[in-house]
């Protein structure tokens, strides 16, 4: 019993020295504040927000677009948000005939327009598809956020980064809800 107690006073305590370094970074403050705005503009010029990422990033980036489209702290309309990786009949389909790096940028393509967010989250910043999607993104004139882990491609390839100064990927993902709820909060708050 001692062992696990030990464990779970480790991983609380690696949590917390996680979130106070955030709490401290000025680039971190910088970085939610600037995609926040960027995806507010986008909201308020009737444009929507695709998530996408792979594994828990894909978990992640579903519970994302549900607070957008169902309600976060505030009984309000709906925003557009959605998860790309949510219909499995396309991402297997597209997996089987093109490859799995284009799950999200093929679906990216018929359903991404000017001005919409295209919204990657990568625990490792290097995740192909991912990286892929933001190509697309780019080429059809979307603003792009890309939220990752310390090291990663990510960073350099989309408009708004925000890494997360960490390499254990649970703490990594623990720091990806805690961020994308603080950019629902901001974004209800902006909104309503």
């Amino acid at each position: 019993m001692s062992d696990q107690r030990s464990l779970i006073d480790e991983r609380i305590a690696d949590h917390i020295a996680l979130v106070t370094l955030l709490r401290a970074s000025e680039d971190y403050l910088a970085a939610v504040s600037s995609a926040a705005d960027a995806i507010i503009a986008a909201l308020r010029n009737g444009n929507k927000i695709l998530f996408f990422g792979n594994g828990g990033s894909a978990a992640d980036a579903q519970h994302l677009a549900a607070e957008l489209t169902g309600r976060f702290l505030r009984e309000r309309a709906s925003l557009p948000g959605l998860a790309l990786s949510t219909n499995s009949s396309s991402v297997t389909a597209i997996g089987n005939d093109y490859g799995y790096d284009e799950v999200f940028s093929r679906p990216l393509s018929g359903l991404g327009s000017a001005g919409d967010v295209a919204f990657g989250l990568s625990t490792s910043g290097n995740s192909p598809n991912v990286l892929r999607a933001m190509q697309v993104a780019k080429e059809k004139k979307m603003v792009t956020v890309g939220l990752s882990g310390r090291a990663g491609k990510l960073a350099g390839v989309v408009d708004h980064a925000i890494c997360i100064p960490c390499e254990a990927t649970p703490r990594i993902q623990e720091a990806h809800i805690l961020t994308g709820h603080i950019l629902c909060e901001l974004i209800e708050s902006a909104m309503f």
